[in-house]
């Protein structure tokens, strides 16, 4: 396509991501929305994925080709591990057991990379051999991840049709970032490495919108909560009421205690530590001016009845 080796299918995610990060650069704008900044690097980072990977290598750029490789490869390994850093920031997923798991990973991604990889290349100039002997045990690696992590998060103990379906999606995520080292030893297709790795961002889009819903539904039980951080101003409309002080998940796990659910209950709903739970519960008590739960559920339960 354009007498380059891009493939329409790509070019057409690369399209896509772009309208779709411009149109969350504006809404972020719109809405002073700093929480967006982690969306807004993913989806930055899909589209030097979609247009390193979709451009290149071209044999009318000068120099060693192996040097294309590396920002290719650098790229995909630089967008999974973010994809993975992504799913433990913005929804505490703690997957792994120990805290240095995200740096670990990476480690292991870019480490196999310089050893599996450029090595190899190095002794035996075949891009072939050094594609084979780095993806395989990587493929394992992602597997392994991958199974680890569904079995962590697809279990639910109390059913929540809002957490089931971040879920699931999320595993679709996760899902692809282990396929992708599978359909790079299968062979330069674009149209099906490119499908499989556009179908994570655009997962984690919908989880992002039907977080965006959950908040509106919930606007009614976090508008004192919110007002209460905006004693400034006098009028306040939906999208400030929404967007207070609170970080998203700080929003979550408030709806979550002003629904009288217990930290333990919460935890499990949520899939992450009840010690993870009661630190966001403090930081929303320090940030609404409360001491402690009793005092929160009084104060705004109360106003919200």
């Amino acid at each position: 396509m354009f007498g380059t080796s891009i493939h329409w299918t790509t070019f057409f995610y690369l399209l896509l991501d772009i309208v779709i990060v411009l149109f969350a650069f504006y809404q972020s704008q719109k809405l002073n929305r700093n929480s967006l900044k982690r969306y807004l690097y993913l989806g930055i980072l899909f589209i030097f994925y979609n247009a390193s990977g979709g451009f290149l290598p071209s044999n009318a750029i000068p120099g060693p080709i192996i040097i294309q490789y590396i920002i290719t490869y650098g790229v995909s390994i630089t967008l999974c591990v973010y994809i993975v850093y992504y799913l433990y920031k913005e929804y505490d997923f703690v997957v792994l057991a120990f805290s240095s798991s995200i740096r670990n990973l990476a480690i292991v991604a870019f480490g196999g990379f310089i050893a599996l990889y450029l090595i190899p290349y190095l002794f035996t100039t075949s891009l072939n051999t050094a594609r084979l002997l780095y993806t395989v045990p990587i493929s394992i690696v992602a597997f392994i991840f991958l199974g680890i992590f569904y079995k962590r998060i697809s279990h639910p103990k109390n059913p929540n049709l809002f957490i089931v379906r971040r879920n699931k999606l999320s595993i679709i995520s996760v899902t692809a970032i282990a396929l992708l080292p599978i359909c790079t030893v299968i062979g330069d297709y674009q149209w099906i490495t490119f499908t499989v790795m556009n179908i994570a961002f655009y997962a984690i889009s919908i989880i992002e919108v039907d977080r965006h819903l959950f908040f509106l539904e919930n606007k009614s039980k976090l508008y004192e909560v919110f007002l209460s951080n905006k004693r400034k101003i006098e009028e306040i409309n939906e999208s400030e009421v929404i967007n207070g002080n609170l970080t998203r998940r700080e929003t979550e796990i408030a709806v979550s205690i002003l629904s009288k659910l217990s930290y333990k209950s919460i935890a499990e709903e949520l899939y992450i530590a009840e010690s993870t739970v009661s630190k966001h519960a403090s930081n929303i008590f320090k940030k609404t001016g409360v001491k402690n739960r009793s005092e929160f559920l009084k104060r705004f339960l109360r106003k919200n009845k």
